[in-house]
């Protein structure tokens, strides 16, 4: 019971004492808005989806944007994206969510986003936010579909948000790496390899056999079709969308979530991802890479915080602007806001601890799906690389898949090694090399956020653990992308023994037969 206070006027009680609860300013920023998505079948779009829906559930609707598929009509689309573990807490706290998911089915890749008539006037009628997060991720996309998705989907959508009365923020999700060719950078924008206009008309001169030819020559130093993309894209941003509340938000390298919606969430074998996911299996033996470089990578949960975060954070200064507009000129005419969500210049890694940190927790966990004993390293050397792969991954593949075809089976080692090499290649653009990040505005926007804010939208990498975070993570990609629990956990740890002995005893044959061949030739020389 509470202790009763006299006072004049009427007694108030201890509870009455009580400050309420500090109310979240973003999610007052979403309540009653209406957000446009794109990207919602992707890994960062759905984890958006999921996290306004959630911490954000008075927004009024939030329509998603998804290529119509044949045979599948809107409610299968419906149950695949909120389907899995992912969305359980959501479904938990938000049992009514789907009432505010609207979808449109666009694509990317076609003209004007795909939209008909009436949707596209319901967007233009209705939206206060804009997410952007679609895009083709595929290193090795022919240059013609990823600028139609990458970049001139980019300058449909700006068109259209420009006839948009109601805009509050626009974020575009783009890449850390965007401008990879620089070694510095920073939270502005940089000369594009070309113009988007200048880009399509190119693409509409040049039939694909031509343009194929001549695509090294378009790209310059970028080395993949994405990032370059990515670069021309931000051009477009500043340039045709600078009268807009608008943003470009930079994520690195995008890894599992620390605890959001669940913790250790991963969909995809992208990236640090695949790397992790192959070592632990023992098929990945050898990257190309330098250990002493950084390995700049992100939470999920905490990229998606930030994102939702800079959208609030771009129509406050907006709104602000709007009281100055009288006596000047509209900020959003001078300067388009730029947010690199990045880890380094807060709580850096370098590749020898994330390689170190993943042997330490992989071994921790084995799973009965391993291939082979853990025995991955980085090598700063091509040659030596080079070198490694051919003795641990072609030759072991050729003689695994001649067993194979004895034994009456169809051989597939080979094949699935040369995927691993592609894959090994691409990334390896990004473990030999450093850049060096500045993230002021990230930092600034942090610094804004109340404390509430601060629980519900986490994002700050200061004083983060990776040891904690990678026992999670691999956890995670066991669960989540193996489809393996921690009930297999006592079969894993047998397999795990078995191929180690194993794997040495292979290693001591083979080390012993070299010692015999190199005695033998020593001995027809002297």
């Amino acid at each position: 019971m509470y202790e009763t206070i006299e006072r004049e006027g009427g007694d108030i009680t201890a509870a009455d004492m009580v400050l309420p609860e500090e109310s979240s300013e973003i999610a007052r920023f979403y309540a009653d808005s209406t957000v446009f998505l794109t990207g919602a079948t992707g890994f960062l779009g759905k984890m958006c989806l999921e996290k306004l829906l959630r911490d954000c559930y008075d927004v009024r609707k939030i329509y998603v944007m998804i290529r119509p598929k044949k045979g599948k009509d809107i409610q299968t689309r419906f149950d695949e994206i909120f389907d899995g573990p992912n969305m359980e807490p959501l479904k938990r706290k938000n049992p009514n969510f789907g009432s505010k998911v609207v979808f449109i089915n666009g694509d990317c890749s076609l003209p004007d986003l795909g939209l008909n008539d009436e949707d596209r006037a319901k967007l233009i009628n209705e939206t206060n936010c804009i997410i952007h997060c679609a895009a083709t991720v595929r290193f090795d996309e022919k240059i013609r579909t990823a600028t139609h998705i990458n970049v001139r989907a980019v300058i449909d959508l700006i068109q259209m948000a420009k006839q948009m009365k109601n805009l509050k923020a626009m974020i575009y999700v783009s890449t850390a790496f965007s401008n990879c060719i620089r070694s510095e950078i920073r939270e502005e924008f940089y000369p594009p390899p070309i113009t988007g206009r200048k880009l399509l008309s190119l693409l509409d001169a040049l039939d694909d056999d031509k343009l194929d030819k001549i695509t090294p020559i378009i790209m310059g130093d970028y080395p993949n079709t994405y990032v370059f993309t990515k670069a021309v894209a931000e051009d477009v941003i500043k340039t045709e969308g600078k009268t807009l509340p608008i943003a470009v938000f930079r994520p690195s390298i995008v890894i599992a979530s620390v605890k959001e919606p669940v913790a250790g969430w991963i969909d995809n074998l992208y990236g640090a991802t695949g790397v992790l996911v192959g070592a632990a299996l023992g098929v990945l033996r050898s990257l190309h890479g330098k250990i002493e470089n950084g390995a700049e990578m992100v939470p999920a949960d905490f990229v998606v915080n930030c994102a939702i975060a800079s959208a609030w954070d771009i129509a406050s200064a907006k709104s602000i602007n709007e009281n100055r507009e009288k006596n000047g000129k509209n900020q959003f005419e001078e300067e388009v806001p730029v947010y690199n969500f990045v880890s380094s210049p807060e709580a850096g890694i370098t590749w020898d601890i994330y390689t170190k940190l993943a042997e330490k927790h992989a071994k921790q966990v084995p799973s009965p799906l391993l291939v082979w004993h853990y025995f991955f390293a980085l090598r700063s050397s091509r040659i030596h690389h080079l070198i490694a792969v051919f003795f641990l991954h072609t030759i072991p593949a050729y003689l695994v898949d001649f067993i194979a075809v004895c034994l009456g089976k169809k051989p597939m080692l080979v094949k699935g090694y040369q995927k691993i090499n592609k894959f090994a290649d691409v990334i390896s653009y990004f473990s030999s090399r450093e850049w060096k990040f500045t993230n002021a505005n990230v930092q600034s926007l942090w610094k804004k956020m109340g404390k509430r804010d601060r629980e519900m939208f986490e994002f700050s990498m200061k004083n983060f653990n990776w040891d904690s975070y990678f026992y999670t993570y691999v956890r995670g990609t066991r669960a989540y992308l193996l489809k393996d629990p921690l009930t297999t956990l006592p079969q894993g740890t047998v397999k795990y023994y078995k191929l180690m002995v194993l794997h040495y005893v292979v290693m001591a044959i083979l080390f012993f037969g070299f010692y015999k061949f190199l005695m033998f030739l020593l001995g027809l020389l002297f």
